[in-house]
């Protein structure tokens, strides 16, 4: 099942179900207003969704119409709880070796996460506003989960069953921000602006084989200003799979549903797969020649970031985004 949420002037939008193909879609209402009412709700929601999908499949749904992803919020618009691991230990390496740092061992063994901003999550073809270049301005390409309520103290075996949708995420970064947040020992706040997600959200049976071992084994394509950058599998290199990363969440408290859980950016040993962000390529170019010189975006360029299935097709839809300048609010 595809779902997604349709921008209608409020703050959380209309929970639609959009075609396998992502050419048509149709309003959910008659079931659940929002895709948060449906998690909160899921055994009993999920089989009418499913009826309406199969319907608009098969071309029977009412009310269907085209679907076009321009009309898409993130399909949780703000949620209780993101949590972002850093599942690609690669990643986590190379940017440390990079400035000559030494990684913990314990980073292969215990999870890396951090809290982000859920209040106000951005839709796939948004604009990324940021104030200023000066900040290092970064695109992140991961995948996450969606789950329904997970006990306290679940282990990954149980946190597996609780996963209830996967989405594509642009966790933009601003690059130059974070060496003086990470040194005052709380972690990221500024330097994580409003997070984007893919325009759907789909149940793990759709993604067939590709879903296994709670790990997603298809590449995620980053196009950076019309140039693929990179195409790594989001399943290999991946250190810990997403039941892990919930059981590790779920540690000490109870996870409800509408949390969404990163994996971090994707990334691979391999680096002819190329690269889903602009930290790993600068980190590559610094152990190399010990410099970088690829630089961060700039107002006007655009990332999109996308994952095919065998045949070709794209998922979740695209994540195509243009960076902007922000203004700063006016006076009221």
């Amino acid at each position: 099942m595809k779902l997604a949420t349709l921008k209608d002037g409020t703050r959380d939008g209309q929970l639609a179900v959009v075609s396998r193909d992502l050419k048509t879609v149709a309003i959910a209402d008659a079931i659940a207003p929002t895709l948060q009412r449906a998690l909160d709700d899921w055994q009993f929601m999920a089989p009418q969704l499913i009826e309406l999908y199969e319907q608009l499949n098969a071309g029977r749904a009412p009310r269907a119409f085209d679907f076009d992803a321009r009309n898409c919020m993130a399909p949780l618009p703000r949620a209780y709880q993101w949590a972002d691991g850093s599942s690609y230990v690669n990643h986590v390496e190379l940017v440390r070796r990079a400035r000559a740092a030494q990684m913990p061992e314990s980073f292969w063994h215990d999870p890396l996460m951090y809290q982000g901003g859920s209040d106000d999550f951005i839709g796939p073809t948004d604009d990324i506003v940021v104030m200023s270049e000066d900040w290092g301005i970064d695109f992140e390409g991961e995948v996450a989960v969606v789950t329904d309520d997970v006990a306290m103290a679940a282990t990954p075996e149980q946190a597996a069953g609780h996963i209830r949708l996967l989405m594509l995420v642009n966790d933009v970064s601003l690059r130059n921000l974070i060496p003086a947040e990470l040194a005052k020992g709380f972690g990221f706040l500024q330097s994580k602006p409003a997070t984007a997600f893919s325009p759907v959200a789909v149940t793990p049976d759709e993604l067939g084989p590709a879903w296994r071992d709670g790990r997603l084994h298809l590449p995620l394509r980053a196009t950076w200003n019309n140039n693929l950058v990179g195409q790594p599998n989001a399943g290999d290199d991946m250190v810990f799979g997403f039941p892990q990363l919930v059981a590790h969440l779920a540690k000490t408290r109870n996870v409800r549903a509408g949390s969404i859980v990163g994996s971090g950016t994707v990334s691979n040993k391999d680096a002819r797969r190329g690269y889903t962000c602009i930290a790993e390529k600068r980190a590559l170019e610094m152990i190399e020649g010990g410099e970088p010189t690829t630089p961060f975006m700039r107002f006007g360029d655009n990332i999109r970031l996308d994952m095919r299935d065998a045949d070709g097709r794209s998922i979740f839809g695209a994540i195509d985004q243009k960076v902007v300048q922000g203004e700063p609010p006016v006076s009221r």
